[in-house]
């Protein structure tokens, strides 16, 4: 279990709403740093677009009832807005990594708060990528930290 087969299915199942939010974050990103790629690389520009995003998602959840119905579980809200967050951080430096920093924090922190309750497979979001996490943002400095040579699912790829 996990959170892969959720991103997976993401893009398929969330009738355009991964689009809108990714969309608000290009929008944002040309708007404050006045182009993609035009961003700083440092945890500033992590935490600026990604909980920008974050929060715009957060907000459409709570205006649209029914969009809440259309995902099902938190796992894909959280998964969805996760995903935007990182998409929009990513295109905004121009790296994936830092784009992968946001993912993870706003996967740990806002949307663990809001939308913490048990996914279909009774995993909590913490179990879900709680290690991962910490091997791509350092909980007490907050810094982005670049692992030589593993991506999030080291060392038990699954492709």
């Amino acid at each position: 279990g996990g959170v892969g087969f959720t991103q997976y299915a993401t893009a398929a199942y969330t009738d355009n709403v991964l689009d809108d939010f990714t969309y608000y974050g290009k929008d944002y990103v040309e708007d404050k740093y006045g182009g993609l790629t035009e961003a700083p690389n440092n945890m500033d520009t992590v935490l600026d677009v990604g909980s920008e995003v974050a929060f715009y998602a957060l907000e459409q959840y709570e205006a649209y009832p029914a969009l809440l119905e259309t995902h099902f579980g938190g796992s894909q809200r959280a998964s969805v807005i996760s995903a935007a967050a990182g998409i929009s951080t990513a295109f905004a430096t121009g790296n994936a990594q830092t784009g992968l920093s946001a993912w993870y924090l706003i996967h740990d922190t806002y949307t663990k708060k809001q939308h913490s309750r048990l996914g279909f497979q009774a995993l909590s979001i913490y179990k879900i990528n709680g290690g991962a996490a910490k091997r791509i943002l350092h909980q007490k400095t907050m810094k982005v930290y670049h692992p030589k040579g593993q991506g999030p699912n080291y060392p038990n790829y699954a492709m």
